[in-house]
């Protein structure tokens, strides 16, 4: 459930009352994570792994940091946003409040592998992915299951809930609010097309919920070329055979594009760039107003905008620093974080990028390992840190922590032979 903040700031979080069996019997109590107590020693543990003095000595002094001929950028926003600051705590929290108890998480926490790593080490087992260690079969009413900032499927839920387990929500706000449009739409009788990736979690718990009560369909488009064949389709039509392939795995049960492509609803997972989720709505737009009539195309065509806060302020931050004179960005998180992927993209498009797991990857001053976004895998570039004087921009998706950041300007300075003392005089 959301977060309710009070004087002081003080966070306060409750257990979600989900505990609801297929009997239909009531709710179990809500438990208080956050208690004072608990709170501390939870911001103890959660700044131990996650904090950096650097840099937030960095960020205080502007975001610039310069030692000999090397500066470098931070963005003005990155790394942990408040939606994952918050589920880290609730994780963190229930273990200390459930110590005598089984703890499961359905799928990461967040995509970040240091920060599952972290929560796997708590005790907290996988339900999900490649890296499941249990069943839901297997749960019961004694355990509790701690869904992620993500969210989960409804099917997911709904098995959780008939084992009568304890659920702790960290669903993310912002997330939840997706849910509420799609929800609306399919009591419209409008199919969710959701720009995004089908196979994200997000999306998969926002497609669940644009089934509405049963009847509501989505679609799940990623590019702008997608986008572009759907349009195409509402325009002219098309074979129906040919577009339900293209698609496959990213429609609703029962989906035709000749009967649910009538009435459309556009929504998104949250972490996309706001620039392309808007060409996807008005591309759609435009395709329901050329087969409709603007009349009728008001009727037929819905909108909300669902990109997340932190996304965009992260995003935005990295305009302005790409705006900056600078030999190359890093981009520091997981491979698998969408928001992350998006800075990387942006980056590319104006100078040499690199989107690097942690500092490791910065193997030498003439190699570094770093992910290719079009062949999806890691490899090796060379001579990627130029000699004499170099400015380098670093910024990091709403799932890194900060001592990652630390890291990797720690490894960078290294690499151009300054040691961390001296950096650290610097910042």
């Amino acid at each position: 459930m959301p977060a309710e903040k009070t004087p002081g700031h003080v966070k306060v979080f409750q257990v979600m009352s989900t505990n609801l069996i297929s009997s239909g019997t009531t709710a179990r109590e809500k438990v208080n994570l956050r208690t004072p107590d608990v709170m501390a020693a939870v911001q103890e543990q959660v700044e131990q792994h996650y904090r950096s003095d650097i840099v937030d000595k960095v960020r205080r002094a502007g975001g610039i940091v310069r030692v000999g001929d090397t500066t470098v950028r931070l963005a003005k926003e990155f790394g942990f946003c408040y939606g994952v600051e918050r589920a880290i705590d609730l994780a963190y929290a229930a273990r200390k409040v459930f110590k005598d108890r089984r703890l499961f998480i359905v799928g990461e926490i967040i995509h970040n592998p240091e920060v599952n790593q972290q929560i796997a080490s708590l005790g907290i087992k996988n339900l999900t992915g490649p890296n499941k260690q249990a069943d839901i079969a297997e749960l019961g009413p004694d355990d509790v299951v701690i869904v992620p900032a993500f969210g989960t499927e409804l099917s997911i839920q709904q098995q959780i809930k008939e084992r009568g387990c304890q659920i702790v929500d960290t669903t993310c706000g912002d997330v939840m609010s997706v849910w509420k449009r799609v929800r609306k739409y399919a009591s419209e009788s409008a199919t969710s097309i959701i720009h995004g990736k089908a196979e994200h979690e997000e999306t998969k718990a926002t497609s669940s919920r644009a089934l509405g009560d049963g009847k509501g369909h989505y679609l799940v488009v990623l590019t702008l070329a997608d986008t572009d064949y759907v349009c195409n389709y509402i325009r002219h039509g098309g074979d129906k055979q040919a577009f339900l392939e293209k698609f496959r795995g990213a429609y609703s049960p029962g989906f035709d594009p000749d009967v649910h492509l009538q009435t459309v609803g556009v929504a998104n997972q949250t972490t996309m760039l706001r620039g392309e989720t808007e060409e996807v709505q008005r591309r759609v737009r435009q395709a329901i107003v050329d087969r409709d009539g603007a009349d009728a195309a008001a009727g037929n065509f819905r909108f909300f905008d669902t990109i997340c806060g932190a996304t965009q302020e992260r995003q935005d931050a990295l305009r302005e620093l790409l705006d900056v004179k600078m030999d190359l960005l890093l981009v520091v998180g997981g491979y698998n974080s969408s928001n992350t992927s998006h800075l990387a993209e942006m980056g590319e498009e104006k100078l040499p990028t690199y989107f690097v797991l942690n500092a490791s990857r910065l193997l030498s001053r003439t190699e570094i390992k770093h992910y290719n976004l079009h062949e999806k895998r890691e490899v090796v570039s060379h001579f990627w840190l130029p000699p004499g004087p170099t400015v380098v921009g670093i910024t990091a998706g709403a799932s890194c922590p900060n001592n990652l950041i630390e890291e990797t300007l720690i490894r960078l300075f290294e690499l151009r032979g300054i040691p961390r003392q001296q950096l650290e005089l610097a910042a």
